[in-house]
């Protein structure tokens, strides 16, 4: 072959490869609103954020774009145990609140909890639940066993959940056997998600992560086309699937993955950050 060729070659498949990039690039200008999940995300395995990763946020919002943190957590471990992540949007408890800044946009909730925590350790009383309500949680077993340092209220019989919804229960397990045991327990308007590898969050059916974003897009008049998503774990996949762009990182459940458009580095080596500065030219 003649170097002529070669260097043709060459040449071509830079700017095959270029203009490829290119298309991503381009397909990505109108994108309105970040989408994140935290743990196992954009938070390392210790949960930090890393200042190459604030800083990247800190350019995203310069520029306009709204950055939104879409969580399991609730709102108070978010704003206690992460006060340097600035966002402009919130999705707390897979959905269940919505928040503008500090504005409250809607809140959906567990009707009842406490008849359900009764009919389940009614049959099952070995079963360590908690419930989260009006972001406190009531426990009837030590809590920071699974959230070490947590806030939280011990209780024998959940009546301080009397009358009241219920942002989330959860209960300590995780297997398929105790998932289908605790199907019986599901009413018309409830749903269950493994969480963790650890634990079992049972939820009002509207309650989840893409909701919340359509709450929020609708909120700041954004079609769900100029969404990007991040994520990593089951409760990730209707907004990945949904939204423009669905990222996941690498350390993604595999299921995760398949619903995503594209994948980037891991929650270890900043993806969320690095797929930002790429791709939207921070």
């Amino acid at each position: 072959m003649l170097l002529m060729d070669i260097v043709n070659i060459t040449i071509a498949i830079y700017v095959k490869t270029t203009c490829a990039e290119m298309r991503i690039i381009m397909n990505h200008m109108d994108i309105k609103m970040i989408v994140t999940d935290l743990d196992g995300t954009l938070l390392k395995d210790d949960k930090s954020i890393s200042t190459y990763t604030e800083n990247i946020i800190k350019q995203l919002r310069n520029r306009g774009i709204l950055f939104v943190v879409a969580t399991a957590r609730p709102i108070r471990a978010v704003k206690t145990f992460l006060p340097q992540i600035n966002y402009d949007a919130a999705i707390f408890h897979n959905g269940a609140v919505v928040m503008d800044h500090e504005t409250l946009l809607k809140s959906l909730g567990v009707r009842n909890p406490r008849k359900i925590v009764n009919a389940i350790l009614d049959d099952n009383p070995d079963y360590k639940i908690a419930v989260e309500s009006n972001d406190v949680m009531y426990s009837n077993f030590n809590a920071e066993e699974i959230w070490p340092g947590i806030d939280y209220i011990k209780t024998s019989d959940f009546k301080e959940l009397e009358d009241s919804y219920a942002e989330k229960v959860i209960v300590d397990a995780h297997s398929t056997e105790e998932m289908n045991k605790l199907m019986k327990y599901m009413l018309d308007d409830l749903y269950m998600l493994p969480s963790e590898n650890r634990i079992i969050t049972i939820h009002n059916i509207q309650s989840t992560k893409m909701n919340g974003i359509k709450t929020l897009a609708d909120h700041y008049n954004i079609s769900p086309s100029q969404i990007v998503s991040f994520g990593d774990d089951y409760n990730d996949i209707d907004m990945l699937g949904s939204c423009g762009i669905g990222v996941a990182v690498e350390n993604a459940l595999p299921e995760v993955k398949k619903a995503a458009k594209e994948i980037t580095e891991s929650n270890e080596q900043d993806g969320v950050a690095k797929w930002l500065e790429r791709f939207l030219g921070l």
